[in-house]
């Protein structure tokens, strides 16, 4: 029997794409086992979420950590023990190394279209309030693969979003993470998919 495909979910706070990511795989739309939950933030409330839903999960607070090399490799020992094929960052604020064996097996989400509005202190609300700010007529979110530098690896997907005029951060950040629902579970099963194969 074939191993179920399993991905490692990142989190740092809300943990609404988690639960976004959970709410699809018991409808049967996301195709892969969670095999576990990191959160960087011992109090983020994503743990709730993966709690909840049984999933196995662990803190590995970077404070904990002398750098980022240690940090990362604390969280990858973790993914592999679990093991898990692809690691999916679900609003995960901090920076890690990728190593080799994970190459173009970590992607994120980010809600602009890259290489507009991301990088270093560009996350959540953050993100629309420039986009409104800046007179853009539209945004929308993009998934990519992770490498060592902020909202920056190879980019394998974007949806766009309009832009109203009577939009508030809030408004928008509701309607571009609406897109990101579905997007980011597309992305998954087909990377699922071509990764699988190619074992």
């Amino acid at each position: 029997m074939k191993t179920q495909f399993k991905i490692a979910v990142l989190i740092s706070g809300g943990g609404t794409t988690l639960k976004n990511l959970i709410e699809k795989r018991q409808a049967g739309e996301l195709n892969v086992e969670i095999g576990c939950v990191i959160s960087n933030n011992p109090s983020a409330a994503g743990l709730e979420f993966a709690a909840e839903a049984g999933l196995a999960n662990q803190v590995v607070d970077h404070r904990d950590y002398d750098s980022i090399e240690q940090f990362s490799e604390a969280i990858f020992k973790i993914v592999r023990q679990t093991g898990c094929h692809l690691v999916v960052m679900g609003g995960f604020l901090r920076r890690v190394f990728i190593p080799t064996d994970f190459q173009n097996q970590v992607i994120n989400i980010h809600p602009s279209l890259i290489p507009a509005f991301c990088g270093k202190g560009f996350f959540g609300r953050k993100v629309h309030q420039a986009v409104i700010a800046k007179g853009c007529k539209v945004t929308g979110c993009t998934v990519h693969f992770v490498d060592d530098e902020y909202d920056h690896g190879p980019i394998i997907s974007q949806s766009v979003v309009e832009v109203l005029e009577d939009d508030t951060a809030e408004k928008l950040a509701a309607r571009v993470f609406a897109v990101e629902c579905d997007e980011y579970p597309r992305v998954i099963n087909k990377l699922a998919e071509i990764i699988s194969n190619k074992n």
